[in-house]
């Protein structure tokens, strides 16, 4: 037993996400996310997922984390803000999306989330808990919601009062019970379009529906095949791995500072590569540059038909 009662042990777990570096920190109680249900299903029924086929696995699990993670009772939800203190040169025809500067977020949030869940093992002896980093079938930004810390943009991502959308988001699902926060309730986009209108292939189909095929970001990561299909040719003029333009049009963005975390620093070699030297970069180039990146998704081969697309 801890020596902490419920109201106390929520508190320490809370200051302690805030010491490892995390932005911030809600929890949620795990039970099924009956309201994400139906808008998952209509969006897997519409094919937004494209040849994201891992999307409809597991579908009771990415509803309920009580099947997920065996006597879940809470869901602990912390956000990792990056956006990034120095930036790609201005004359870079070639642009990775600011979330890529770094290492290997999911190592780097991963190892913070372990170390968040050790800390409650020692003040809960019998504590088990689950780390997760959009790596699980886990709905990070309806938990986030949940746990009252933002709400979904028009964008379908995660906007924080004040601080944007700027953020990874991990989660711990733990058999601990604590006291838990209240839903954020609203949206603050209220009439602003600048993300659905900026998107340059139109992607964001309906306020907070992102159709993955139209989607830069899916296009340059996530889809294997060597051309487009032909309806999307030509509408990304810059992009190879990523996309920001939506969140960079957001009202909330405009203010955002460069993160100050030492174990999340962009890559200044990434940085200041020269449109020739993307052209040119070879196999063991890439394999030295993107060592512990994210970027490493895409492989060699992704990485340059994606520079050849844009050339």
């Amino acid at each position: 037993m801890s020596s902490l009662d419920k109201t106390q042990l929520t508190q320490y777990i809370k200051a302690r996400a805030l010491e490892l570096g995390f932005a911030q920190c809600g929890i949620a109680k795990a039970e099924r996310l009956e309201k994400e249900e139906p808008k998952m299903l209509e969006w897997l029924e519409k094919g937004y997922n494209g040849t994201m086929a891992y999307m409809a696995n597991h579908f009771d699990k990415r509803m309920d984390p009580t099947l997920l993670v065996e006597g879940a009772k809470s869901v602990i939800v912390v956000l990792f803000y990056y956006y990034p203190p120095t930036k790609q040169r201005e004359d870079s025809r070639y642009k990775v999306s600011k979330y890529a500067y770094g290492e290997d977020y999911h190592e780097v949030l991963k190892s913070k989330l372990h170390t968040l869940g050790s800390a409650l093992t020692q003040h809960i002896p019998d504590a088990s808990f689950r780390a997760f980093v959009d790596s699980a079938p886990v709905m990070e930004r309806a938990w986030a919601v949940k746990a009252g810390l933002g709400w979904t943009g028009k964008h379908s991502l995660l906007i924080v009062p004040r601080k944007g959308s700027y953020f990874f988001i991990g989660e711990l699902v733990t058999n601990v019970e604590f006291e838990y926060d209240k839903p954020f309730i609203g949206n603050l986009c209220g009439a602003c379009m600048q993300c659905m209108v900026s998107c340059p292939t139109g992607a964001i189909v309906a306020p907070g529906v992102v159709d993955a095929r139209k989607c830069i970001s899916y296009q340059t990561i996530e889809l294997k095949d060597d051309e487009l299909p032909i309806e999307y040719q030509g509408q990304n003029k810059e992009w190879i791995y990523g996309c920001d333009v939506c969140q960079d049009a957001c009202p909330w963005n405009k203010k955002a500072e460069g993160h100050t975390h030492a174990d999340f620093q962009p890559n200044p070699s990434l940085l200041e590569l020269s449109n020739s030297e993307w052209e040119e970069l070879t196999e063991d180039q890439y394999k030295i540059l993107f060592k512990g990146s994210a970027i490493k998704r895409a492989k060699y081969k992704g990485l340059m038909r994606n520079v050849k697309r844009i050339l």
